[in-house]
C-alpha cells in the first residue's frame, strides 16, 4: 500500500507535525479552522444557510490568512513526492519546449501567426511577407512584457494593410486588457493605450487609419460591479485622444448584452453581432466605410455567422436547423425574405464556414470528431479533405481570392500540426508539426458508446497504452465539461503524455450541454435540464467500471470552470464512485454565483435564484448546498486563482471549508489558490507546468501509483 501523509495544523502557530504512516491512516486531518457564521437567506420562502459567507470577501485579511494556511496544507501534502515531481517537471519541460505554431491569418500580402518554443512562457506573433515560405519576423513578443511571463497577449487584429496590429494585454491572468497599437515594420507601439478593453474585437477601417473596438465603462461612471458589464462599441481615429472616442453602439441596450464587431476576411465588409443568450444572436452587416449596418437576422431563435465572397453573403445558422445549415443572399440586401438555402443540415454539426480560393470550406463535427468538407459556391459538394486520423480540426484560415487553405489538426496521439491544402490543385501537405520524442504507436485510441439514465446514447473517447490489461484496477482519469455548447474533441495535451506513459487511462466524455451534436444537444444540458449532464457523467464512470477499465478505488475525475461545477455535482451526488477529484476554477454556489464578476452573463445557461422557478432547479443540484456531514467524500483538490475575473475564487474557498468540516473520511480535501494567475487564458508555460504536476501528483498519489519520498 502506498504511504499517506497527514498533519495537525495548530490553529495559531500553523505548526506542521508529521505523523508516522500507520498513525496517519487512523486519523483525520486537522484542517485550518474556518469559523461558522449564522447566515440564513430567505429565498422564495426557503431558508438557506450559508455558514461560510465570510469567505466570499477576497479583500479581507481574515480570508487571506485562511487561504495562506490552506495553501500551506496543500503544499505539505503534494511537495514530498520530490522524485516524481522532478521527473514530471522534467518531462513536461521537454514536451513544452517543442515548437507550437498556429495557423496563419492572411492579411494583404502578409501571413501572421504565433509560435512558442523552448522555455518561452508566451507565444510570439510572427509575420511573413509575400508568402508563407518567406523568412519570419517578430511582430509582437509578449515574453518582453514581463520577466515571469505573467503579462499575456489576450487578442490581436492586424489592420487591412498589415502594417499595424491592434492588440490587448493583461496582467496576472486577469484578462482585463489594455489596447495597444503595434507598428509592425518599426517593431514598436504607437503612443496609445486604451484601458477597459477586455475580450475586445476590432474592426479596422479599410484605410487602416481608424477602428471600431469594444470598451467597458470607466470605473466610477457606473455602479460598483457594473464595470464588468455595459460592453459597448466605440470608434477610435489614430492620432486622437481615446477619452474622446465616440460610442458607436450600445446606448440603452441591456447591460448584460454581449456585442462584437469584426471585418470580413477580405476587409470589404464588417459584421456586428449582439446576444443576450448563448443559443441565439442578432447579426448585422455593412460595407467597410458605410455608416449604417443592415440587419441580417434580428430576434430569431438561432445563432448566425457570416462570410462573404464578392457581394455574396453566406450565412451559417442553426435557425430551424439544430445542426446548422448554410444560406446565401446578397450582402447588400440580406433580409430573411432574400435568403436561399444553399447547403442543408448535415449528419454532422457545422462549426464554421471559410471562403478560400472561391470555395466554401466547412468544418464539421460528426460523432464527436472533426471533418473538413469543400463545397462549390452553388452548394454542390466538391470533396472531403482526408484527415490524418480521428481528431480535432482547429484554426481554419484562408482568403477568398487565394487557393491556400490552412488548418490545425491534432488528436490524443497526434501532436498539433499546421496543414496546407491547395483547393484548386487538391494538393495536401504538413507545413508545421510538433516534433516530440514519443512513440505514439504504443497508444490506443478508441470511441465507445454508452447509455445515460434516461436512455440517451453518448460517446466517450478513450486513450491508453497498447499493453493495457483490463484488470478493473487501471488508474483512470475521466474528464468532462457539458455546457455552453462547447465541444470536447480528441486533442493533444502535453500533461496527458506523462499519465499515459505511466500506464494511466484517459477518457473524455461528450456530455449533453456541449455542442457535439448541435443545438438540441446543448439545450438538453442547460437551465432546468442541467441534471442530465451529471447523469451522463455518472453513466460514463459506471461504463468504464463495467467494461473492466477500472474500479471506484482507481477512478479519478477532473473538470474546470463549468466542468468544475460538474465535479462539484459528482462529489456530492456520487461520492462512492470516485477515489479522487480535481475541481478547477469551479462554480459551486449556484444560488449566489450571478452576484460575482461577470457571472450574470451565464444566467441564460444556468438560470438565476432571483427567479422562483429557476431557483428550484438550481437549489436541487447546487453542490455547495448538498454537502452533508458524516459522508465519506473522495479525495478532492480544489484549485482556483486570485486574479480569476470569470469565476470568483469564493466558490472553491466556501466549498473546501464546508467539505473539510463535513467529511467523515481520511481522504484529503485540499485547496490551492494560485497567485498571479486567473481563469487560465494567457497562463505562462511555467505556471501551466506547475499546475499539471500538482494534479498529476495528486491523482497518482491517491490512485496508488506513487509513494512519498522517505
Amino acid at each position: 500500500m502506498h504511504r499517506r501523509r497527514s498533519l495537525v495544523l495548530a490553529p495559531m502557530a500553523c505548526t506542521f507535525i508529521a505523523l508516522t504512516a500507520d498513525a496517519v491512516l487512523a486519523q483525520r486531518i486537522d484542517y485550518p479552522h474556518a469559523r461558522v457564521e449564522n447566515v440564513t437567506d430567505q429565498i422564495h420562502g426557503v431558508s438557506i444557510a450559508d455558514p461560510y459567507r465570510w469567505l466570499e470577501d477576497s479583500d479581507a485579511a481574515e480570508v487571506a490568512k485562511w487561504t495562506d494556511r490552506q495553501n500551506a496544507l496543500t503544499r505539505f501534502f503534494l511537495d514530498p513526492f520530490t522524485t516524481e515531481r522532478a521527473a514530471l517537471t522534467s518531462r513536461l519541460k521537454q514536451l513544452y519546449s517543442a515548437p507550437s505554431v498556429s495557423t496563419p491569418r492572411i492579411v494583404d500580402n502578409r501571413y501572421f501567426y504565433t509560435r512558442r518554443e523552448g522555455d518561452q512562457n508566451q507565444p510570439v506573433v510572427y509575420v511573413k511577407v509575400g508568402s508563407y515560405g518567406a523568412a519570419p519576423h517578430v511582430a509582437i513578443d509578449p515574453n518582453e512584457f514581463s520577466a515571469a511571463g505573467t503579462i499575456a497577449l489576450d487578442w490581436w487584429f492586424p489592420a487591412p494593410d498589415g502594417r499595424l496590429i491592434a492588440y490587448g494585454r493583461s496582467a496576472g491572468g486577469s484578462e482585463k486588457s489594455t489596447l495597444y497599437i503595434r507598428d509592425v515594420d518599426a517593431g514598436k507601439d504607437l503612443e496609445l493605450a486604451i484601458p477597459h478593453t477586455r475580450a475586445s474585437s476590432v474592426a479596422w477601417d479599410a484605410d487602416s487609419r481608424g477602428f471600431h473596438y469594444i470598451r467597458y465603462p470607466i470605473p466610477g461612471t457606473v455602479p460598483a460591479g457594473d464595470e464588468n458589464y455595459y460592453r459597448r462599441v466605440h470608434y477610435h481615429k489614430l492620432g486622437t485622444d481615446w477619452k474622446q472616442d465616440p460610442q458607436f453602439f450600445g446606448e440603452g441596450r441591456p447591460k448584460e448584452e454581449w456585442v462584437g464587431i469584426n471585418n470580413s476576411v477580405d476587409n470589404r465588409f464588417q459584421f456586428m453581432f449582439r446576444s443576450l443568450d448563448w443559443m441565439k444572436n442578432d447579426l448585422f452587416i455593412r460595407r467597410n466605410g458605410e455608416s449604417e449596418f443592415r440587419p441580417i437576422a434580428v430576434g430569431l431563435q438561432g445563432r448566425f455567422a457570416g462570410a462573404t465572397l464578392g457581394d455574396k453573403l453566406f450565412i451559417t445558422t442553426d435557425y430551424e436547423a439544430p445542426r446548422q445549415r448554410v444560406l446565401v443572399t446578397d450582402a447588400n440586401n440580406p433580409a430573411p425574405e432574400n435568403w436561399k438555402e444553399l447547403i442543408p443540415q448535415q449528419a454532422g454539426v457545422i462549426q464554421s464556414l471559410t471562403v478560400v480560393g472561391g470555395k466554401l470550406v466547412l468544418s464539421l463535427i460528426e460523432d464527436a470528431h472533426s471533418r473538413l468538407m469543400i463545397y462549390n459556391t452553388d452548394g454542390t459538394l466538391d470533396r472531403a479533405v482526408k484527415l490524418p486520423k480521428i481528431g480535432s480540426v482547429t484554426g481554419v484560415n484562408g482568403h477568398p481570392d487565394r487557393p491556400e487553405l490552412y488548418f490545425g489538426f491534432d488528436s490524443f496521439a497526434y501532436p498539433p500540426a499546421v496543414m496546407r491544402y491547395h483547393v484548386a490543385q487538391r494538393r495536401f501537405e504538413v507545413v508545421e508539426k510538433t516534433s516530440l520524442r514519443i512513440d505514439f504507436g504504443r497508444f490506443v485510441t478508441k470511441q465507445i458508446w454508452f447509455t445515460s439514465q434516461d436512455g440517451t446514447r453518448l460517446p466517450m473517447s478513450i486513450v491508453h497504452g497498447e499493453d493495457l490489461k483490463f484488470n478493473r484496477r487501471n488508474p483512470t482519469i475521466l474528464y468532462g465539461y457539458g455546457g455552453f455548447g462547447a465541444n470536447l474533441l480528441p486533442s493533444f495535451s502535453n500533461s496527458l503524455i506523462p499519465w499515459l506513459e505511466r500506464g494511466g487511462v484517459y477518457a473524455l466524455v461528450h456530455l449533453r450541454g456541449g455542442g457535439e451534436f448541435g443545438a438540441e444537444w446543448h439545450a438538453a444540458g442547460r437551465l432546468g435540464q442541467k441534471q442530465n449532464v451529471f447523469d451522463d457523467m455518472i453513466a460514463a464512470a459506471e461504463k468504464l467500471i463495467a467494461e473492466g477499465y477500472t474500479d471506484p478505488e482507481h477512478l479519478a475525475a477532473r473538470g474546470r470552470s463549468n466542468g468544475g461545477l460538474l465535479m462539484g455535482a459528482m462529489m456530492v451526488q456520487r461520492p462512492d464512485l470516485f477515489k479522487a477529484i480535481h475541481c478547477a476554477v469551479p462554480l459551486l454556489d449556484m444560488l449566489r454565483y450571478h452576484n460575482f464578476s461577470i457571472a450574470r452573463l451565464w444566467i441564460p445557461e444556468y438560470g438565476s435564484a432571483e427567479n422562483a422557478d429557476q431557483f428550484k432547479w438550481l437549489y436541487e443540484y447546487s453542490p455547495y448546498h448538498h454537502v452533508e456531514p458524516g459522508v465519506h467524500y473522495p479525495a478532492i483538490l480544489f484549485t482556483t486563482a486570485e486574479s480569476d475575473s470569470r469565476v470568483a475564487p469564493m466558490h472553491a474557498r466556501k466549498m473546501a471549508a464546508r467539505m473539510q468540516a463535513a467529511t467523515a473520511s481520511s481522504n484529503p480535501i485540499l485547496l490551492w489558490v494560485e497567485t498571479q494567475a486567473g481563469h487560465g487564458a494567457g497562463k505562462p508555460v511555467s505556471k501551466r507546468i506547475e499546475s499539471a504536476v500538482d494534479y498529476l501528483i495528486f491523482f497518482m498519489w491517491q490512485l496508488g501509483m506513487i509513494d512519498a519520498d522517505a
